[in-house]
C-alpha cells in the first residue's frame, strides 16, 4: 500500500490529480489523505482528515510514503524507516504562502535524505519503482554524538 499526505493545512489537488492519474499503472492500492480538496479521484482511496493515531498505522501499514514537503511527515517516515517520495507545493501556484517547501524538497535530495518529485514524469517514475528503500533513517532518540556535542558546548559557554 502507498500512503499519500498533503499535510491539514490546505487541499493540493495538483498532487492529488497527478497521483489518480497515475495509481492505474500502479496496481497498489493508494490510500491519500487530501484535506477537503475539490478534485475527485476516481482511482485512490481518499479520506480528508486522519486522527493522529490513523496517520501513524497507515505510515507503519504503507510500504511508500508521497507527501507534500512538509517536515512532520518527512520525520515520520524516516522514524518508521519507510522510503518517502516529496512533492512539494508551489507559492507561485497559489498552493503555499512561499517557496519553503521547495527549499526543503532541494536541501532533502542534497543530503540524500528522500527522493524529489517536482512534476508528474518525476513521480510517475518513482512511484512505479517496487524497490525503493528508506534512504535516511532517524532514531527515536538523540545519538549520543550529538548529547556529548550539547553537553560540551553548554558546559564551554559557562
Amino acid at each position: 500500500m502507498i500512503f499519500a499526505t498533503i499535510g491539514t493545512q490546505a487541499p493540493f489537488d495538483r498532487f492529488i490529480k497527478i497521483l489518480d492519474e497515475i495509481a492505474p499503472m500502479s496496481n497498489e492500492l493508494i490510500i491519500a489523505q487530501t484535506y477537503k480538496g475539490r478534485y475527485q479521484p476516481k482511482n485512490i482511496k481518499t479520506i480528508d482528515f486522519l486522527a493522529p493515531d490513523e496517520f501513524d498505522k497507515l505510515c507503519h501499514d504503507a510500504r511508500l510514503i508521497v507527501a507534500h514537503a512538509g517536515m512532520g511527515t518527512i520525520i515520520s517516515a524516516m522514524t518508521k524507516g519507510k522510503p518517502i517520495i516529496v512533492f512539494p507545493r508551489i507559492a507561485a501556484l497559489g498552493e503555499h504562502r512561499n517557496e519553503h517547501q521547495l527549499a526543503t524538497s532541494k536541501k532533502m535530495k542534497e543530503l540524500g535524505y528522500a527522493y524529489v518529485a517536482n512534476n508528474k514524469e518525476e513521480l510517475k517514475e518513482y512511484l512505479l519503482k517496487k524497490d525503493l528503500k528508506c534512504i535516511h533513517q532517524l532514531g527515536l532518540e538523540a545519538s549520543n554524538t550529538l548529547i556529548n556535542n550539547l553537553i560540551n558546548y553548554i558546559t564551554s559557554v559557562h
